[in-house]
């Protein structure tokens, strides 16, 4: 089974309330969409970090976001993922703000994930990060995960 990494925007939009702004409803209806169906196409994981994100903030929304991956593996953060984040933040040309972004491709791509799925599109799901991760990657010998939304995740491929 391929394995995705849900990086913490996918988790939140799986367990907000709907809001007001269209955009994001729908963008949360895909996120629960997809979740249905995952479990049975995929091995997800999430990492320390993505538990410390979602462990942050309202309490109330804390626990149920926790609760919705309390039977996820987590990812520990070892001298493998810190080595690739400290090159990430040195090469990819994000800006210091996206750190946590940064350590999320980390785990991904140091536990070889097959996806890394993500809301993020301002530095993570963001073509310009992709085409220089892409890059770097090569260089550095490493395997890329495919960085996508929920929504380009959401359908099955079947034949003709």
């Amino acid at each position: 089974m391929e394995t995705v990494y849900l990086e913490t925007s996918v988790i939140s939009y799986f367990t907000a309330n709907s809001g007001r702004d269209l955009i994001v409803s729908a963008h949360q209806q895909i996120t629960r969409e997809w979740w249905k169906a995952a479990k049975d196409r995929f091995e997800l994981y999430i990492s320390e970090a993505v538990l410390g994100e979602i462990s942050a903030g309202d309490s109330e929304a804390a626990i149920h976001r926790k609760e919705a991956v309390r039977e996820l593996p987590i990812l520990k953060l070892n001298e493998d993922v810190r080595l690739l984040a400290r090159d990430y933040e040195r090469k990819l040309g994000l800006p210091k703000k996206a750190g946590a972004d940064i350590l999320h491709i980390a785990f991904a791509v140091a536990y070889k994930m097959d996806y890394l799925l993500t809301w993020n599109c301002s530095h993570i799901a963001n073509g310009e990060t992709i085409r220089r991760l892409l890059k770097l990657n090569q260089e550095l010998n490493r395997t890329t995960p495919l960085v996508l939304t929920p929504e380009e995740l959401l359908e099955p491929l079947t034949g003709d």
